[in-house]
């Protein structure tokens, strides 16, 4: 049974053979309000190189808000990743009820050699499919656009070659030219500030910083509570979803255009501004603001949510609908329901202040978490908590190390 299991691993990587050269970016339009779910494609480009991972293609670290998934004609799975989106938060917003939206996203895949297809699932809060697209994709079509946009880029840690390394982009957001200098200092800064924290310190040589310097007309973001637009290539701005310190972008294209042939899978954006706030989205990226005194703690807390998909360990009881339910155990790993506490930290109970405490994921009743202050919850906290670093060091292992098969695995 290992033979045959090998043997598709062989066979999906003679079909990939191209994807070690070049990258699909697929982008998305995903639409639709509280109840109803729409997918469709709206471009999809080639790019020169391959920086996602090279082992265990086949499988998703977790279940995710969403997944793409995409196979070669007989039906084998060539490369899954799970991912969440902004879309899927606003579904539980007040304003969902009363009107339609569209959200943009993108995704990177490894070009395959011939005709496959590919798979977009969304989940809603209770796990279940609310709605699975597929269609079909041709390295061959003429109308695949090559993107070829090579931005400024400095490289601020290297820890080996891209096919064996975690990438990760660094990019400025509301730096003019003239505050070119002082986005290197704040990459350096927010890139010394993850890898200072555990687990990522164990593992520095598995990653790759690279600071992606974009001039803006203007400096600073737009925030809208005050009346204050700003002209910044990525069109961030605070009060996503009516909520002051949500800090993100809706423009994903722009994101990804900028980027062209950067060597990226993950993406850290640094706001020029003192205000606070951030965001995280799982497999999607992180946006924080840099001038702000809290920024260490931030970005380290917010990459937990792009890189990890760590939730948040917080709550106030004031969002309009509960993103968790008792009849559902939550994908992220450091909160959970107890609807199935076995998948989660039941075997950490009782070492290193590991418990189980009510109040997490927005929610102070129905969510627990592990501990009683974490990154996950609190700046001021001295660190991730051990639920949470295991879950990370998991997610650096399952991007580069091929994870353990056995015999009755392979059956």
């Amino acid at each position: 049974m290992r033979r045959l299991f090998l043997s598709s691993i062989l066979l999906c990587l003679s079909l990939l053979g191209a994807a070690q050269s070049r990258t699909l970016r697929i982008d998305y339009s995903f639409s639709g309000n509280c109840s109803q779910t729409e997918v469709s494609v709206d471009e999809i480009r080639s790019i020169e190189g391959w920086a996602g991972r090279r082992v265990n293609m086949q499988d998703t670290p977790l279940r995710g808000g969403g997944s793409i998934t995409l196979r070669s004609e007989d039906g084998s799975v060539l490369y899954c990743q799970s991912f969440s989106t902004l879309f899927q938060e606003w579904q539980h917003t007040e304003e969902a009820t009363r009107t339609k939206r569209s959200f943009e996203n993108v995704f990177l895949l490894p070009l395959p050699e011939g005709p496959a297809t590919v798979c977009v699932e969304l989940y809603d809060s209770h796990g279940c499919t609310a709605c699975s697209f597929t269609h079909g994709v041709d390295p061959s079509d003429i109308l695949i656009r090559p993107s070829a946009e090579t931005p400024e880029v400095r490289e601020i840690a290297i820890g080996g070659p891209v096919e064996q390394c975690i990438d990760v982009a660094v990019v400025a957001e509301g730096y003019t030219a003239s505050e070119k200098e002082k986005f290197y200092a704040d990459a350096a800064r927010a890139v010394r500030s993850i890898m200072a924290a555990e687990p990522f310190c164990g593992f520095k040589n598995r990653f790759n910083f690279r600071a992606v310097a974009l001039s803006s007309r203007e400096s600073g973001v737009s925030v809208p509570a005050e009346g204050l637009w700003k002209d910044t290539p990525l069109h961030s701005g605070f009060d996503t979803f009516y909520s002051s310190r949500y800090l993100t972008t809706l423009h994903l294209k722009d994101l990804h255009d900028r980027l062209g042939t950067v060597p990226y899978e993950h993406i850290i954006i640094l706001a020029n501004t003192e205000t606070y706030g951030g965001g995280g989205i799982y497999n999607s990226y992180t946006l924080t603001a840099a001038g702000h005194k809290d920024f260490r703690p931030v970005v380290v807390h917010e990459f937990g949510h792009s890189f990890a998909g760590l939730a948040d360990e917080y709550f106030y009881d004031d969002q309009y609908s509960d993103y968790y339910h008792p009849d559902y155990e939550p994908w992220e790993p450091n909160i959970t329901t107890m609807k199935d506490f076995g998948s989660k930290w039941e075997d950490m109970l009782g070492h290193g202040g590991v418990s189980v405490i009510e109040g997490g994921g927005y929610q102070s009743k129905g969510v627990w978490r592990g501990c009683e202050d974490c990154r996950m919850r609190t700046n001021s906290a001295p660190g991730f908590c051990p639920v949470c670093r295991r879950a990370i060091e998991t997610m650096i292992r399952f991007y580069t190390e091929p994870q353990k098969t056995t015999d009755s695995d392979a059956e």
